[in-house]
């Protein structure tokens, strides 16, 4: 899978923003050629929300192991949930890898089209996948799916708190 693929993917989902960082536009240097996607139907940046997913193409301080500075190296980032982490980690979030074969992958994060729990945020129910390509696209669909559902579920919870 490529970049534009998944952000054509992403982009084909109800309610999604997506921002694609560049020079000129006010955003840090270091997030421009990134891509972040939010639930926003009314199409403005949510104040008090992360984007449910992320494509980031170099490596970012304090979260290098990926090694995506090698050339042609991208890191897909989405927020998987509790239940999706459990059903493709086979463990919750908090806990460590028990298994060789995850505690292997985890261990490398660099490893290309693997899904594995991100290097950095993987305790809050982050999932990474470095290059997705023919193993995990399947995978990566369906998760994309789940963390858009999930957005727009806290996104309804929040409106419909908000509402009088």
């Amino acid at each position: 899978m490529s970049i534009d693929e998944i952000i054509e993917f992403l982009t084909g989902l109800d309610g999604v923003l997506t921002l694609r960082p560049a020079p000129g536009d006010g955003s840090p240097e270091i997030s421009w050629g990134d891509a972040f996607f939010y639930y926003a139907p009314d199409g403005e940046v949510p104040k008090a929300t992360q984007p449910f997913a992320t494509i980031v193409t170099k490596d970012y301080p304090d979260d290098e192991l990926s090694r995506l500075n090698r050339p042609g190296v991208f890191r897909l980032n989405l927020f998987a949930g509790k239940d999706a982490f459990v059903g493709r980690r086979g463990r919750r979030p908090r806990d460590t890898a028990t298994d060789e074969a995850e505690s292997e992958a985890e261990a490398d994060p660099s490893v290309i089209d693997s899904v594995m729990a991100h290097p950095v945020y993987g305790p809050l129910g982050w999932l990474a996948v470095v290059n997705p390509g023919p193993r995990t696209e399947a995978a990566v669909l369906e998760l994309l799916r789940t963390a858009h559902g999930l957005a727009r579920s806290r996104h309804r919870r929040r409106a419909g708190s908000a509402s009088p």
